[in-house]
């Protein structure tokens, strides 16, 4: 995934696993030039939502290990990278990571909403929860879109 690349590169640059912030934002805007600084704020808040990153206080600490992202030379990210992605397709991302065909989650969790006439949101992770997947972290964020 792009945003894992884009998160890694700066803490891997530096072998590191916390920077201040504003380091963090220096490093993707000004240094490596893939974002203005606002956008690359924006990418924080966006890592931040999908629990890339840690934020406290001044600094922000990475929550997976750098060394296994490879970032190839010349790799730019898109800025669809800053954009957050909803619940929906944050469970349907984690159930494509653990092997699970795209069509047939996205079957499921359709065929789950019109059983059960919830919110695809709630189906998602009904369906993530009985392919093994662990998606709880995500269903306080669906709490708060529902």
């Amino acid at each position: 995934m792009s945003l894992r690349r884009t998160v890694a590169a700066p803490f891997r640059q530096r072998g590191v696993d916390q920077l201040r912030e504003s380091e963090f934002v220096v490093a993707l805007s000004l240094d490596r030039d893939w974002f203005s600084p606002d956008q690359a704020q924006r990418l924080v808040d966006a890592a931040v939502t999908e629990g890339l990153l840690e934020r406290d206080d001044e600094a922000v600490t990475v929550t997976f290990d750098t060394g296994g992202v490879t970032v190839p030379d010349g790799f730019v990210p898109d800025e669809s990278v800053i954009q957050q992605r909803s619940v929906f397709e944050r469970v349907l991302g984690a159930l494509l990571d653990a092997g699970v065909e795209k069509q047939d989650a996205v079957a499921g969790i359709n065929q789950l909403q019109a059983e059960l006439d919830i919110a695809v949101e709630a189906a998602a992770l009904l369906y993530a929860r009985r392919q093994g997947v662990a998606a709880e972290r995500l269903a306080d964020r669906a709490r708060e879109e529902l």
